[in-house]
């Protein structure tokens, strides 16, 4: 694997996991948010990752012989359907449903806050990867002068 090979999967790791930081910042952001643009309380989005494809014959029989990767990129960005909305009852609320309930976003402060401390913390490792190949590059170029 190549210098620069090694780069491109940190950059891209650090370019999936600045988005998934992005994504928790607007469900921390809509946390309270009871009425989107159709009508119902903001559902929890979250960010899948797939392996980023190969390009040509030489990727995929490099990635067959080894267990080095291409890099990440996001798949897509789904809405939690599975976590139940928070049901509260304030009936002076201007979203109250006919039985003076508030459905609030299934967005969890806490889950949040643990999965941007975890989102940091990956983009912190790509970030030292990309640095230590850096390093080892240029140290390599110094030998040669």
């Amino acid at each position: 694997m190549s210098a620069f090979s090694a780069m491109d999967i940190s950059s891209s790791g650090m370019t999936a996991q600045r988005l998934r930081t992005d994504i928790i910042a607007q469900n921390i952001a809509n946390v309270n948010t009871t009425r989107d643009k159709n009508g119902e309380p903001y559902k929890r989005k979250t960010v899948v990752f797939e392996e980023k494809p190969s390009n040509c014959f030489s990727d995929y029989l490099s990635v067959a012989s080894s267990s080095i990767g291409n890099g990440v990129k996001v798949s897509s960005i789904v809405e939690d359907n599975l976590t139940p909305m928070t049901k509260v009852y304030d009936p002076s609320h201007p979203d109250a449903d006919e039985d003076g309930y508030v459905y609030y976003p299934n967005v969890n402060t806490v889950t949040e806050m643990t999965n941007l401390i975890d989102a940091s913390r990956a983009y912190e490792a790509n970030v030292t990867a990309f640095n230590a190949t850096k390093s080892m590059t240029t140290q390599a170029l110094q030998i040669g002068k």
